[in-house]
């Protein structure tokens, strides 16, 4: 297609915050810091953030991504995703004679620790989430006979507890405020004396990327977020940009899933990207609305984020002698005894 002419009434809203948020930061330096220190391969227990370009990008450096801890060869390195796993992988990767590099991002780490704290004092855990979800399966793991699975306001009627005096509420970090706190004020209808967490379980960048879409929804005719299919919080700023207002709003991975029968009739589009999207994504959507003729560009400021984490503590550490080791130990007789 030709280059459309730029019109005056033709813009762009870019929201921000956009894309990598710390978490995702931390757990993609982590693989490529693994790969420098420790050569190929790497291998990581699931995808290490749910986006498709990053995942293609660490598989041609060498991380080898396996959906089992089993599948990984003894003697080797497995890393965590940022989405956390329960303990029992832990214990699986023991088994397996395998070094470990834990990349769970640490504002998940924090709800880990909420539902075994929350276990211990004996309470009923209601853990606000979508089933099957990475992260649900990892917090859940870490106290199984205290946690049930509350997935949206329709699940409320369903939910038991032995003592309505002891009933607390958990979250997955990636869901929408909104969506958690219709759930939320549906388990407090049932249950009064439902306590909250001591903290917002759903994660700052989470929330400073809905607030952008929800400003400039009521603006854009039409709003792209850049995100893969499985990424949560990416699904969910589709939800509250057409919440906020917005006409039409796409999921897409690249900037040629889009379609140009979206841009019939419109003259603003909003922009922004899932919590584990690069900015080179969002570069090149922009790149392909320019060419149609979409060339002003706004900027939509909803917050400031300066928070950063440090990375996985393992990474300071001889890995691939440490995995060796575990074979030794564990090889042999020792194997082959059972123990």
């Amino acid at each position: 297609m030709g280059r459309m002419t730029a019109s005056p009434g033709r813009r762009v809203l870019l929201a921000a915050p956009r894309g990598y948020c710390a978490g995702v930061d931390r757990a993609v330096i982590a693989v490529e810091k693994a790969l420098e220190q420790y050569g190929a391969p790497v291998y990581v227990r699931h995808e290490i953030v749910h986006n498709k370009y990053v995942v293609q990008t660490l598989e041609k450096k060498g991380a080898i991504f396996v959906e089992r801890t089993e599948e990984v060869p003894p003697g080797n390195i497995v890393m965590f995703s940022a989405h956390g796993v329960a303990p029992v992988v832990h214990e699986e990767a023991r088994q397996g004679r395998l070094a470990t590099i834990d990349a769970t991002c640490p504002l998940v780490t924090k709800v880990h620790k909420e539902a075994v704290r929350f276990a211990n004092e004996d309470y009923d855990i209601l853990l606000i989430g979508h089933e099957g979800h990475e992260e649900v399966i990892g917090t859940s793991g870490e106290a199984p006979d205290h946690i049930q699975l509350v997935d949206g306001p329709e699940d409320v009627a369903k939910v038991e507890v032995r003592d309505p005096s002891k009933v607390v509420w958990l979250s997955q970090t990636t869901l929408s405020v909104d969506e958690t706190m219709e759930t939320v004020d549906a388990l407090k209808e049932k249950f009064p004396q439902l306590i909250s967490p001591p903290s917002d379980d759903i994660c700052y960048a989470t929330q400073n990327r809905q607030l952008a879409v929800k400003q400039m929804g009521a603006e854009a005719d039409l709003v792209i977020v850049v995100g893969s299919r499985n990424s949560s919080n990416s699904k969910r700023l589709v939800e509250v940009a057409k919440l906020a207002g917005a006409r039409a709003a796409y999921l897409v991975d690249f900037a040629d899933e889009i379609d140009e029968a979206w841009l019939e009739g419109v003259t603003t589009v909003g922009v922004t990207s899932g919590a584990s999207v690069p900015e080179v994504l969002v570069e090149q959507v922009l790149e392909w609305l320019s060419q149609r003729g979409f060339e002003d560009v706004e900027i939509v400021k909803a917050a400031e984020e300066s928070i950063t984490f440090s990375l996985p503590k393992e990474l300071r550490r001889d890995l691939r002698e440490e995995a060796a080791a575990l074979v030794a130990e564990r090889g042999g007789s020792g194997a082959d005894s059972g123990e």
